[in-house]
């Protein structure tokens, strides 16, 4: 799990709530990478609504997980945004497609699981790189 990956995360049925993002995501996932890592881990979501929620706020302080600040509307510099789009560039590549939602899963699950772990690496990587190109072109100016 370290220096690795998680098995990707699918959402059945339905909207992301905070109560799923909390039992499906942080209890199972965040949770344990945290404890496994240590006081030094830096927890990144991307501010949307289901991440906001008193119980994941209250989860988050409890286990003494550190969120990251982020600004708001910035998938540029987000590097989860950057692995959803060569998951989907990976997956569009596919000759065949799936037919029903369990083969989607299915295909899902398979490409996570063939994606080279040093792209996500590289992608960690580069974030104090693009921070820093954002901050020098726009100052301190934050756009809303």
């Amino acid at each position: 799990m370290l220096n690795g990956r998680t098995e990707l995360h699918i959402f059945d049925r339905g909207s992301v709530t905070g109560d799923r993002y909390y039992d499906e995501v942080l209890l199972l996932h965040v949770r344990l990478f945290r404890g496994a890592i240590g006081t030094d881990f830096i927890f990144m979501d991307d501010n949307a609504r289901p991440h906001r929620t008193l119980a994941v706020e209250e989860l988050l302080e409890s286990k003494y997980i550190t969120r990251m600040d982020w600004p708001a509307y910035s998938p540029d510099l987000n590097s989860i945004e950057h692995v959803w789009d060569t998951l989907g560039r990976r997956f569009t590549a596919c000759l065949h497609h799936p037919e029903n939602t369990q083969q989607l899963k299915q295909m899902l699950t398979e490409e996570w699981a063939l994606l080279p772990q040093e792209i996500l690496h590289q992608l960690v990587l580069s974030m104090r790189r693009r921070c820093e190109a954002t901050i020098a072109v726009r100052g301190g100016h934050i756009p809303y």
